[in-house]
């Protein structure tokens, strides 16, 4: 499809989500009493409050500081996890009884629900930046993790072999063979670490904290602010895409050899 037309497309599909937004919370229905909406706007708000209440933060400045530490700890975060994920999990492809040995510890540390590590985390580090970072860190790492162990995994055996006809020492293989197979894997692991790591911070934040984007959120669903809210998610949201678009140009001129799909080409 033509990038503008898909552009196109994503707009209007905004476009239409608010515009049905702003229709359940202000349009009253015919027939009932003329303050009844199918979404009351004491709970759900409306588009109109919601945007002046972001201008107000842009133009004021006051969402500057608490992007600011949102981003500090979710960069911290999505790094520090993916680095991790990405070294341990390829060691642990690479040496199959090390892999064996903390498999089971490996899938009960991933099924710990993450909520319950973040007042753990507070109790530790404080509640300053770094136990929002250690939270976000635990949703990354496991992701990266996993996909880059697969993508080890799955390099092809004949590939492989190959390279050894060849001549190419272990090093070599390393870096001409197995990185390039787990890019792939840890690339599209890498989108969706994106948001662990704001979820991560924010989570971190909402629990407790005094700045930030989940204290922003917080603040305001104590005070039965609505607008509020759905501003702080939507300036969240908009965050999230930002760095989502980061990620994919960064993964554009590392995986420039790979074809592209066949979706992609059409």
């Amino acid at each position: 499809m033509n990038r503008r037309w898909l552009l196109l497309l994503q707009v209007l599909v905004g476009v239409g989500l608010i515009g049905l937004w702003h229709v359940l919370t202000t349009v009253p229905i015919p027939g009932l009493a003329s303050d009844f909406r199918i979404l009351p706007p004491f709970f759900f708000s409306t588009p109109e409050k919601v945007f002046e209440r972001i201008v107000k933060w842009f133009v004021e400045g006051t969402i500057w500081k608490h992007l600011a530490i949102t981003l500090t700890e979710a960069i911290l975060a999505f790094v520090i996890g993916s680095l991790g994920g990405a070294l341990i999990g390829f060691w642990f492809a690479r040496q199959q009884t090390v892999a064996a040995v903390f498999d089971p510890y490996v899938k009960m540390m991933n099924a710990l629900p993450r909520v319950v590590l973040a007042p753990i985390f507070a109790l530790w580090l404080g509640l300053g930046i770094w136990s929002k970072v250690a939270l976000g860190i635990t949703l990354v790492f496991f992701v990266v993790f996993f996909n880059v162990y697969q993508g080890v995994k799955e390099t092809s055996a004949t590939l492989v072999d190959n390279a050894r006809m060849l001549g190419m020492s272990e090093r070599q293989l390393l870096r001409h063979v197995y990185w390039p197979s787990a890019l792939s894997w840890m690339f599209s692991s890498l989108h969706t670490s994106v948001g662990f790591a704001v979820v991560g911070a924010v989570v971190g934040e909402y629990l407790g904290s005094a700045a930030g984007l989940g204290y922003l959120i917080q603040q305001a669903e104590g005070t039965f602010d609505v607008a509020g809210v759905f501003a702080g998610m939507i300036v969240l949201a908009a965050f999230v895409v930002v760095i989502d678009a980061l990620v994919t140009q960064v993964e554009k001129r590392l995986l420039v050899w790979r074809p592209a799909a066949a979706s992609e080409r059409s």
